[in-house]
């Protein structure tokens, strides 16, 4: 069993809280669309590779009428990382061992016409303690209105903290979130910011403010698209677009290699794969 420490404990419980409103709200519009789909919650135990209990979390996957695959995961876990891994994260340089505990989101949507959508926030240990995260919106068809409302509540809640925050943030979304062997970014953007450190207190209430812009920005823009009409040409441009967002998670995406390379849960690792996919 992990202890944890009174930070390390408070990080965790809000993001298990967070997960718990957003499973809610997400399955509130199935129920408007006139579908019984729920969340699946599944457990899993990580074992450290020194053969000690490293904790563990829960994938929570929903298929449904709108969501056509949408995954809610949290987990807190810690050890000792193997190998040179360690020495490329921050503060493991010197000493092997860590604490992470975060929420990560991934979901796909039935309507061409409805963004995607990734958000992950999470809070690290090693010999420093800091959070990172972010949230960006991606569109198989993207819709001006929708990128700039997305964009709009990330900036309030950024301003809100210091105003330097959203254009920086901005700014390593679009470096972080970009195919260079495509020459195409992942999507329309949102933030993204890593070791921010220092103070607890402050860094943990930006933090929070990005899950609840998330909650408050994507749903709206869910629900503003979800009954639009399609054709079977949207849904090419769909699985195409699908088959660009598998080729980023696969090969450049941070939190995929640093599940795996902890020992993570691989179904919970892999759940931000789309259903389906094309590549022509």
């Amino acid at each position: 069993m992990l202890h944890l420490d009174h930070e390390q404990s408070a990080a965790r419980s809000w993001f298990e809280g967070l997960r718990t409103r957003i499973c809610a709200t997400f399955e509130a519009i199935e129920r408007e669309a006139g579908s019984d789909a729920s969340f699946a919650y599944t457990p899993w135990d990580r074992i450290d590779p020194s053969g000690e209990p490293g904790g563990g979390g829960t994938r929570g996957l929903m298929k449904g009428k709108v969501f056509e695959k949408v995954g809610v995961n949290v987990s807190t876990v810690g050890g000792t990382f193997e190998g040179e891994f360690g020495r490329t994260i921050h503060g493991a340089g010197e000493d092997p061992r860590f604490f992470a505990t975060g929420i990560s989101l991934v979901a796909h949507m039935a309507n061409p016409y409805v963004p995607a959508v990734h958000m992950n926030t999470r809070f690290l240990v090693t010999t420093k303690r800091w959070f990172g995260g972010g949230a960006d919106l991606n569109p198989p068809l993207p819709i001006p209105e929708d990128t700039d409302d997305f964009h709009a509540t990330l900036k309030a809640a950024c301003d809100a903290h210091d105003p330097a925050h959203y254009p920086r943030f901005k700014d390593w979304a679009d470096e972080y979130f970009y195919i260079p062997h495509r020459q195409v970014h992942r999507g329309v953007g949102g933030i993204f910011y890593d070791h921010l450190e220092g103070d607890f207190d402050a860094n943990f209430a930006f933090t929070r403010d990005v899950g609840e812009a998330f909650l408050d920005a994507y749903p709206r823009i869910v629900r503003r698209r979800m009954g639009l009409p399609f054709t079977t040409d949207d849904i090419a441009a769909q699985l195409a677009w699908r088959g660009r967002y598998a080729e980023f998670n696969l090969v450049y995406d941070r939190g995929t290699l640093f599940g795996l390379k902890t020992g993570g849960n691989i179904d919970a690792i892999l759940m931000s794969l789309p259903p389906v996919a094309t590549w022509d």
